[in-house]
């Protein structure tokens, strides 16, 4: 498996990006603003994640979103990882993340790549999609930001 870049004339994995998000307006402005890294074997794309500048020094993972035929194989803790090392060899000083209030298995796994828990954003998923959503049977309300500074070791 290798993680790389997303070139400019590529297809956009849309149907991967709307797994973790399911506005496809809101994904193409971000994806717009940011980088986009594809975790693929041979041809095939197994994880995506995207990062967008957000402050002088600060960068933030917007989309992180394995293939459900590989998902709780790693791919998700290895794009975050690769997403935290292509930040700080960029010269950011922090890098943030934020996931709904009842992403569970996401923030372990945030935690778990090193990033603490900073602010809680909310209504933000009222304020930001029009339609409801539900994620492990709890309405997705308010974002939980997390954080990570990434000169320590």
């Amino acid at each position: 498996m290798i993680i790389r870049e997303l070139k400019n004339n590529e297809e956009l994995p849309i149907d991967l990006l709307l797994m973790a998000d399911p506005s496809e307006k809101l994904i193409r402005e971000y994806v717009a603003r940011g980088s986009c890294f594809v975790a693929e074997d041979h041809d095939l794309i197994l994880g995506i994640y995207v990062i967008v500048p957000t402050r002088p020094e600060t960068i933030e993972i917007i989309n992180v979103a394995v293939n459900e035929k590989y998902q709780g194989k790693g791919y998700g803790k290895k794009l975050v990882l690769h997403a935290i090392e292509t930040a700080r060899n960029a010269g950011y000083r922090t890098i943030e993340i934020g996931t709904g209030n009842s992403g569970v298995t996401q923030l372990a796994l945030y935690q778990k790549c090193g990033f603490r828990m900073t602010s809680i954003d909310q209504n933000f998923f009222i304020r930001h999609y029009e339609e409801p959503i539900f994620e492990n049977g709890i309405q997705v309300i308010d974002m939980v930001r997390l954080s990570q500074d990434l000169n320590k070791e």
